[in-house]
């Protein structure tokens, strides 16, 4: 089971990976085209909003709650009651969001005022950023359809085509930066158009996998029906128990609103970069093993479900170590190679790497959090996960108003990485504490190699990189030198770990406590 956890794993990180080169190539041309300036912010505010609703609904709280129900249903082995459950879902969620996305619509001047009430100050920017976010609004109905689809993909084994997708975003957002932008008036609203078309271009490339399946659904009411009903209860806690980091990122964009012009697009930009690792590795984790632990929960296996928790808190440490130590010790040159371009200064580089820093610390948090609410949500139990949220919101509320003053806007990220890291281990407290997860043996060990492993490649790399040294240099000179330190850090962590005795059947097979 571990070694196909594994492969499943690696397609969907590669994807991830695809898609995730794309973003950067679209943030480098919007860094370029378009700067930091009101313009951009009201844009990152527009599309962070539907962006937002779609991890806090679609691909958090919907999944969370639909991927166990269509674990039972499967277990059943009835295909034609599969199918009656996938229509009438299918079509109570369509209706519910085209609902919601027209009140979103409406209501956009109120949600700006709301979520980035400092814009009320600047009338422009506020008027642009209802343009915009009227615009990409509809995108939360198509990308939860999306989610829907690959919901009902990844419980059949199907990784690729959902870890694919996003794909599709990047390329709409470029072609939109390119193309469209010099003929608009205002052109930041190319990207906004670039997003809408996004959202179409997705729900069509998910119809022939489902096709092939059998499962394209027939949108039918069900808003009696009993599975659609326990979606529907299980849904509402979800919403805050898979997306506490998410209500905390919009969180810090609420008070940046507030602060110096271009504290939104910095917070931004260092955003994407953490945005990397977690979703090549986060996201492929979460996509993976919530339909692994579901099937475990609902073939009665506890050994399995410990066994799968376990498997992926330890390749959590494993990847999730060297990834915060390269986004550390390489912040700025990151930064510099990817934006540093035409509009994007020098002194954009430094307050943006600042905020990188601080949300890089809790990247190990952000990912645990991914692997270990699965462990709730699998057995269908939504309130443990959202009483912790709750609570981890709360602290990282009062640590953003602590941080705020003397950080800036780096002391918010620094609040949402702290944040994270309680959610965490409440989450994994709860889960010791009732045996649902019981570690397997080899830990102390595996600590070991691995904190052995981070200080070689940090020595390395705080010795051997001066990011001075990037100012001077020119955009190819920059990429191949990353590139280099990249290689470098990876090649130390990695020969450290093999010297001290790990090998990769160690992380494909599962152990026994």
């Amino acid at each position: 089971m571990s070694r196909q956890l594994f492969k499943s794993t690696v397609v969907v990180s590669s994807m991830t990976l695809i898609s995730r080169i794309l973003g950067f190539v679209r943030d480098m041309l919007i860094a370029r085209i378009f700067g930091v300036d009101l313009a951009t912010d009201a844009f990152f505010v527009a599309f962070k909003i539907p962006n937002f609703l779609r991890r806090l609904f679609a691909e958090g709280a919907f999944a969370h709650a639909f991927v166990p129900v269509l674990a039972d249903y499967k277990a059943q082995g009835s295909k034609a009651a599969l199918k009656l459950f996938i229509d009438k879902t299918a079509g109570t969620l369509a209706l519910l969001l085209m609902l919601f996305t027209l009140i979103g619509i409406v209501t956009a001047p109120l949600l700006i005022l709301l979520l980035a009430p400092g814009f009320a100050w600047q009338g422009t920017q506020h008027e642009l950023a209802v343009q915009m976010l009227q615009i990409t609004f509809p995108y939360l109905l198509f990308i939860a359809l999306v989610a829907f689809a690959g919901a009902i993909l990844n419980a059949h084994g199907k990784f690729a085509v959902p870890a694919l997708t996003p794909v599709f975003l990047n390329i709409c957002m470029i072609a939109a930066a390119i193309r469209l932008a010099p003929l608009m008036n205002e052109p930041v609203m190319a990207l906004a158009w670039g997003v809408f078309a996004a959202g179409v271009v997705q729900v069509l490339f998910q119809i022939p996998a489902l096709m092939r399946l059998g499962l394209m659904p027939r949108l039918r009411l069900g808003f009696n029906d009993s599975g659609v009903r326990r979606i529907i209860s299980l849904m509402l806690p979800a919403i805050f128990s898979v997306s506490v980091t998410q209500i905390n990122l919009l969180l810090d964009t609420l008070i940046a609103s507030f602060l110096a012009v271009g504290s939104v697009s910095w917070l931004y930009y260092s955003d994407r970069l953490v945005e990397f690792p977690l979703g090549i590795l986060g996201l492929a984790l979460g996509t993976v093993i919530l339909p692994n632990l579901a099937k475990n929960h609902a073939s009665d296996d506890a050994s399995a479900f410990s066994n799968t928790l376990d498997w992926g808190l330890r390749l959590v440490i494993l990847v999730g170590v060297p990834a915060t130590i390269g986004l550390l010790l390489l912040a700025e040159p990151m930064l510099s190679t990817l934006f540093q371009y035409n509009e994007f200064s020098i002194s954009d580089v430094h307050l943006a790497g600042l905020s990188l820093k601080a949300y890089a610390i809790g990247l190990l948090g952000y990912i645990l959090i991914k692997v270990l609410v699965p462990g709730f949500t699998a057995r269908q139990d939504m309130k443990t996960p959202v009483r912790y949220g709750i609570y981890a919101m709360l602290v990282s509320l009062v640590l953003n108003i602590v941080l705020v003053f003397p950080l800036a806007h780096a002391g918010l990220a620094l609040a949402t990485s702290l944040g994270a890291f309680f959610n965490a281990a409440l989450l994994l407290r709860k889960l010791l504490r009732e045996n649902i997860y019981q570690p397997a043996s080899g830990w102390p060990l595996f600590f070991i190699r691995v904190l052995l492993a981070g200080a070689a490649m940090s020595l390395s790399l705080h010795y051997l990189v001066d990011a001075r040294w990037w100012n001077a240099w020119s955009a190819t000179e920059r990429v191949i030198n990353l590139l280099k330190w990249i290689g470098i850090g990876m090649a130390i962590y990695t020969a450290t770990l093999l010297l001290a005795g790990l090998r990769l059947r160690d992380m494909t097979a599962m152990r026994s406590k």
